[in-house]
């Protein structure tokens, strides 16, 4: 995702003849929405999956276990099938801005925008998005949910066996749910955002230029902030961080 906006929002690659910018948009914007849609795939079925690893063996959710992993390549194809099939229209409708009329445009970049379209097509397009992203942050939503009652109750259950010198510090099971809600709230709230703002704009099909740096910032927010999370929240990622850090401190000092 963040490549393709790199890429996007590139002057110099669209420098040369129109058709090749068309050409560029058009694949460019479909990689960027097919990877946004992977992503909030993806990290449901991740969410599920953790949810039902650590789903006790009395719980109903361990019957699927075995078959839920066995499964997993067929979601997998199946949510890069749904977000391939739609996002097709970027292919059929994004162009270079300075091919066509302005004033016929919606704009997405500096160089790129959407030609019109239909009023029935774009509705199927922003319908077929939207349920989708319903489905998948609904999904994520309620095994978040499972997860953090999981750990509370994990939590309160062998709280006895924890030293009383350890009782100023974070328990393992508290700091899971701290990055699960951190992670969790920052991608449905940047992704809901996103989507309202995204319907939006295609909906009214107005060129407002601060709504469009909004879209844009809140895109990308989850993509660079969620690996920051994982790392500060992983003992091993920090100790491996922090010697390559001294290294690099003895290598420039040496």
């Amino acid at each position: 995702m963040l490549l393709t906006v790199l890429l996007l929002l590139s002057p110099h690659l669209f420098e040369s003849l129109d058709s090749q910018n068309d050409f560029r948009c058009k694949a460019f914007f479909y990689l960027n929405r097919v990877m946004r849609g992977l992503s909030i795939s993806t990290t449901c079925l991740l969410n599920v999956l953790q949810a039902v690893t650590i789903s006790p063996s009395t719980s109903w959710l361990a019957r699927f276990k075995q078959k839920l992993t066995s499964y997993s390549i067929h979601i997998l194809v199946s949510s890069w099938s749904l977000s391939l099939c739609s996002n097709t229209y970027l292919i059929i409708y994004a162009v270079a801005s300075s091919s066509m009329n302005q004033t016929q445009l919606l704009v997405l970049t500096e160089h790129c925008s959407l030609s019109p379209m239909n009023s029935i097509i774009r509705g199927m397009f922003l319908t077929l998005i939207f349920s989708s992203d319903v489905f998948f942050v609904g999904v994520m939503l309620l095994s978040s949910a499972y997860m953090v009652i999981l750990l509370c109750r994990h939590q309160r259950l062998c709280q006895y066996l924890h030293s009383t010198s350890l009782s100023s510090r974070l328990s393992p099971e508290r700091r899971a749910i701290q990055t699960l809600l951190l992670l969790v709230s920052l991608f449905v709230v940047m992704y809901w955002m996103n989507l309202a703002i995204l319907s939006f704009s295609a909906l009214s099909w107005i060129n407002n230029f601060v709504i469009l740096g909004v879209q844009k910032l809140l895109v990308n927010v989850y993509a660079t902030v969620s690996p920051l999370v994982l790392i500060s929240s992983h003992k091993k990622i920090r100790n491996i961080l922090q010697y390559m850090q001294w290294k690099c401190h003895q290598f420039f000092n040496s």
